[in-house]
């Protein structure tokens, strides 16, 4: 939900490349930006056709034309993603994406094969725009994709479609995932071709035990109808979950044979081993807190364990280390892979064979917040982490061996966060950086060296742009001994004898971090106007349990205290503050959140009255026991066995604690936090008697972005209850 400002400096010819990569970080799943298989190109979906970039010279140029992208008697296509096979003969075009829940990963598929110029659509016959996940066979003969929960192959020369599944529903889900799979693990593509092109790997999620969430639609129709969603709640188990493994030529499945209840275990990863005929796949139980690796036979189905990791909280999975969804960090030809833990206290890479045997890579006390690219030719991987300032992020190598210590390569000048998009072949780079008061720019870099040789350096211009920011990073010690770092924005002119209000920014749960030094810290998006320029001084902090790279203890002392260490934490910080600052007007505090956000705001204000006097929550957990499964018992435990957790973070306990003036708001059709949450909180506000304001926004969903002129209302509305019930202006 945060706002995204880019800049594209430099005059030559990359600066197009660079406006275009910088908008990488969009909300789809899916990059319009890749790097060619050279290691020397990147391509880029741009309208109806793709261009393409050379990295040395910024040299650019039409890859596939419009002219190839244009059906006969119909308008060209518009490309909203592509792949291509190795060989770059044949490319597979997205468009026409329509959302499933939160990402647009169904839409329609075109085949274009360069060479004849022939165009062909692929699943005709099949529902318009109900295509997920096309993907070529490694042979670069047919595609496989999934099709209202069913899984399907179609032969490019023939255009033969076969069905390899034909029992799914929306209950019984074939090459994708439940909701909670999807939002919770980031689970969507849900199938992977075998490397001889002979079989399909995939998940079969069964929901049929799973209870529906009902959302009411009272708007699209003059009567009112129900939308289901498959929505275990905490305390509920998950869908049950299998692997198989599917015959092209027979469409026969081998179910693999992995130990433990389907229905009490979650599969969150699966991937063939390119050096083998076998899979290899990552089991998680209930709790999240032991995490299991086992190779697997394809012909038999039969499993055998490789690796196994517990916590004594929970275990992050691969995707929240690794912003790439599918595909395993193979070495040495698929005889060892890259793997993270956090079982010394910190966040490193160890090198595992696959008899499970492991070496520690990165040794120290540090965090690897990312891994990006494994370099084998040169001994090296790419990682982000930054071991001197949580706020910020930069990229180091790292020896594969072990051995040495690691080296940054981001540059001194720039302090900020960084990321990285590096080639396949680990010589070159998509740099993009930003700071609290530098707009995100981004160039092309050569690697190692970080050397750019199309000058359009952004160094060069930090050093030559004359900013005076607003925003400073500070850290607060709170009596408990947490030291949290925090930004603070002042106003316009401002005077330190004087007092102004107070507004803090809070998420403080293990799914985000708020006090980033990137830009967009110290602006609230969503303020109708200028904050600074009305008087107000903006602060965020983030508390334990967020995820920064401060060591496993900070993150997972959130464990089962959500609603608790975490609320702590922030008021105590807020006290602090006052204590250090007398120009923190502490007659006008205000907190506002957003979903995970919302739940602390509603938690601060009735439980710190004395503290924050005006707090709007917008989508707010009002209840842990409402919100699915998958992320609540990561982080409280099932409920049977901790509900006191459950009660004891929840603001519905605490609403006889309002004292200030609360501004709730809600989408009623919002399928992540669901309304009910409103509506349990305003059934304990009424019974304990207190007054407050509350608006609901009709059909809108977690975003509260759908419908014309919706954010307009919602950022007057946000806007004007501030101002009136925390008053802008020195005093």
């Amino acid at each position: 939900m945060r706002l995204r400002y880019f800049s594209c400096p430099g005059s030559r010819a990359l600066t197009i490349l660079v406006c275009l990569l910088a908008v990488k970080a969009s909300a789809q799943p899916w990059k319009q930006t890749k790097w060619g298989k050279d290691g020397q190109s990147i391509y880029e979906a741009n309208g109806t056709s793709i261009t393409s970039y050379h990295a040395k010279d910024g040299r650019q140029s039409v890859r596939v034309p419009s002219s190839l992208l244009t059906p006969k008697g119909q308008p060209a296509i518009q490309v909203e993603d592509f792949s291509y096979t190795p060989d770059e003969n044949k490319w597979l075009i997205y468009t026409k994406s329509q959302k499933v829940w939160r990402y647009k990963t169904r839409g329609d598929y075109w085949l274009l094969d360069v060479p004849s110029g022939k165009l062909q659509q692929l699943g005709k016959g099949l529902p318009a725009s109900s295509l997920m996940f096309a993907k070529i066979s490694p042979d670069g003969k047919q595609v496989a994709y999934v099709s209202e929960h069913n899984l399907y192959v179609e032969d490019i020369l023939s255009g033969k479609i076969k069905a390899l599944t034909k029992d799914g529903n929306r209950r019984l889900i074939n090459g994708t995932f439940d909701w909670a799979y999807e939002e919770e693990f980031d689970c969507r593509d849900g199938f992977r071709w075998s490397p001889d092109s002979r079989s399909i790997a995939y998940w079969q999620i069964d929901a049929r035990k799973i209870r529906d969430f009902l959302m009411m639609d009272n708007t699209d129709s003059l009567y009112s109808y129900t939308v289901p969603v498959e929505y275990p709640k905490a305390g509920e188990s998950p869908s049950s979950c299998r692997v198989g493994v599917v015959d092209i030529a027979t469409a026969k499945t081998t179910w693999l044979q992995v130990p433990g209840d389907p229905q009490q275990h979650y599969i969150t990863r699966v991937e063939w081993n390119p050096a083998r005929t076998g899979l290899v796949l990552q089991q998680l139980n209930r709790k999240q807190n032991e995490s299991v690796l086992y190779v697997a036979d394809p012909a038999t189905g039969k499993t055998k364990q490789i690796y196994k990791e517990s916590d004594a909280a929970w275990i992050d999975i691969r995707s929240r280390w690794n912003n790439e969804l599918t595909g395993w960090d193979w070495t040495n030809g698929g005889k060892s892979f890259i793997w993270v833990s956090e079982k010394d206290g910190w966040r490193h890479l160890y090198s595992v064979d696959m008899n499970g045997k492991e070496t520690l890579i990165t040794p120290g006390d540090y965090d690897i917040i990312n891994l990006l690219r494994i370099d084998e030719k040169n001994n090296l991987a790419y990682v982000l982490a930054s071991p001197d300032n949580p706020t910020q992020q930069y990229l180091y190598k790292v020896s594969l061996d072990g051995k040495g210590t690691p080296e940054r390569v981001s540059p001194v000048i720039e302090e900020g966060t960084h990321d990285y998009d590096i080639s396949p072949d680990a010589q070159w780079a998509v740099h993009d950086f930003s700071n609290h008061f530098f707009q995100p720019h981004s160039e092309l870099v050569f690697l190692p060296t970080h050397k750019d040789d199309l000058k359009t350096n952004i160094a060069m211009e930090l050093q030559t742009s004359r900013f005076a920011p607003r925003q400073e990073f500070f850290r607060v010690t709170t009596p408990e001994g947490v030291t949290m770092d925090g930004w603070m924005a002042r106003p316009l002119n401002f005077d330190s004898t004087k007092k102004y209000p107070v507004v803090f920014y809070v998420y403080g749960e293990p799914a985000a971090a708020t006090a980033r030094d990137q830009y967009g810290a110290g602006r609230n998006f969503i303020y109708n106007g200028d904050m600074a320029a009305d008087g107000y001084i903006y602060i965020s902090m983030d508390n334990r349990g967020t995820p920064l790279p401060k060591g496993r203890q900070w993150r997972k002392s959130i464990y089962r205290n959500v609603g608790q260490v975490n609320v702590r934490d922030q008021a105590a910080g807020a006290q602090e503050l006052f204590k250090r600052h007398r120009y923190l007007d502490t007659s006008r505090v205000a907190v506002w959140g957003w979903s995970g956000g919302g739940g602390m705001t509603l938690n601060l204000l009735f439980r710190y009255p004395q503290i924050y006097k005006t707090g709007i929550a917008i989508a707010a957990v009002g209840s842990l026991f409402t919100y699915d499964n998958i992320y609540q018992e990561r982080y409280m435990g099932l409920p049977q066995e901790t509900r006191e957790d459950y009660i004891k973070g929840s603001p519905v306990t605490y609403t006889q604690g309002l004292v200030g003036n609360l501004l709730y708001i809600h989408g009623t059709g919002d399928d992540n936090v669901h309304y009910q949450n409103a509506e349990l909180l305003q059934n304990a506000l009424i019974r304990n008697g207190k007054q407050f304001q509350f608006m609901s926004y009709p059909n809108r969903t977690h975003s509260i972005s759908e419908g014309e002129g919706t954010f307009k209302h919602l950022s007057t509305l946000y806007t004007n209850y501030l101002k009136e019930h925390c008053p802008p202006g020195a005093r």
